[in-house]
């Protein structure tokens, strides 16, 4: 689109040159022949012109349409301005000079009506005009769903809840990618790939969902995450990843990002110290007589004196909540300790069941970089 949009400007300038050469509507200057001077004349002009065209083309539609009327407006009332100075009969001024002022107030006008309605152009109200000017890019919701966050799966429940709305992209690089990892000879990876392949199926099968697969892809840059990234701003989207080096890279770029991790950390229950819950105690700690559980988001919850308790169900106090840059770790103790130790806690706190009595952990993912840890 780049390489299209700069050839269309050489183009352009290379016409008016042309035109400037061939008609050469300049005088010479400084030596020049009238053909060179209007030539060198034709390309300063065009240079001005493509520049205000890449200027108008940040602002919005607005803008635009504010700008249009008020230049439009002021040319007519410098025109009409013009027309009273013409029939004054007046023998100090002369008729060149009326021809002057009349044309320096259609400009005047004209400029003073474009910076003001440019100005105030945000006033106006597209949706009276019944949809004829709406600004489709202020109600575009487009988002594009990198490798990790397909295969992570966890995209598919967030879909089907009703929380992710708008225009779900698939770029063609992604499928190709996620093809390529699921013929992989390492059976891992095939897995993984299979599980984004499935996990497409099931988003494509969500009749809420509007999913559309584009071609757009971009030769000169190799790398998918690069692709992603120029894809979202080409089409002015959303990047929705798990990964952590992903996100840091398109905030640089200043892309969006939808980060599934930093949702999947803020939906976690907030645990007080002081509380009871009911964990299972899945293996032994680091530290002397430490056992260790998780909750059914993978959060890691380590009890002290528990390494007896392995393999049961265990109500606990918690004592203290740490985050970490992996997420939340939760410390506890023996809830007949507690007892012993604080009588307060019995008293004022209420016993909460926080995992069922399973002796499969859900796994802890981690909030920067997406990965599983046992």
């Amino acid at each position: 689109m780049r390489a299209n949009t700069a050839l269309i400007r050489l183009v352009f300038i290379g016409i008016l040159v042309a035109a400037g050469y061939v008609l050469h509507p300049v005088p010479g200057y400084f030596g020049f022949s009238t053909h060179a001077t209007s030539a060198v004349v034709s390309a300063v002009l065009a240079c001005v012109i493509i520049l205000f065209e890449m200027r108008i083309q940040h602002a919005s539609l607005k803008t635009l349409i504010g700008a249009a009327v008020g230049s439009i407006l002021g040319i007519i009332g410098g025109f009409l301005i013009g027309i009273l100075i013409s029939y004054q009969e007046s023998s100090a001024v002369t008729a060149e000079t009326k021809a002057f002022l009349t044309l320096a107030l259609a400009f005047l006008m004209a400029y003073v009506g474009l910076m003001v309605g440019a100005s105030k152009g945000d006033y106006l109200e597209l949706s009276a005009l019944g949809g004829i000017f709406k600004d489709k890019t202020a109600r575009r919701d487009l988002k594009i769903l990198d490798t990790s966050v397909i295969i992570d799966g966890r995209i598919a429940d967030v879909a089907e809840t009703g929380f992710l709305s708008g225009t779900i992209i698939i770029p063609q690089f992604i499928l190709r990618e996620l093809q390529q990892v699921a013929d992989s000879p390492d059976s891992n990876k095939r897995q993984r790939g299979r599980r984004g392949l499935d996990m497409l199926n099931r988003l494509q099968g969500n009749n809420v969902l509007d999913i559309q697969i584009v071609d757009t892809d971009f030769p000169a840059v190799k790398e998918v995450d690069l692709k992603l990234l120029e894809l979202s701003k080409h089409i002015d989207a959303v990047v929705v990843t798990n990964d952590f080096n992903l996100n840091k890279v398109a905030q640089l770029h200043g892309i969006q990002v939808l980060n599934i991790n930093e949702l999947a950390n803020s939906l976690k229950p907030v645990v007080l110290p002081g509380e009871a819950m009911r964990v299972f105690i899945l293996k032994e700690g680091k530290e002397y007589n430490q056992g260790v559980a998780y909750l059914d988001d993978g959060t890691m919850v380590v009890v002290d004196n528990a390494r007896r308790m392995i393999g049961k169900n265990a109500d606990i106090a918690v004592t203290s909540v740490l985050q970490t840059t992996a997420g939340k770790m939760i410390f506890g103790r023996l809830w007949e300790e507690n007892d012993n130790g604080a009588q307060g806690a019995n008293g004022g706190s209420q016993r909460r069941t926080f995992q069922r009595e399973s002796r499969s952990p859900a796994p802890v993912r981690s909030a920067e970089q997406g990965e599983t840890v046992e």
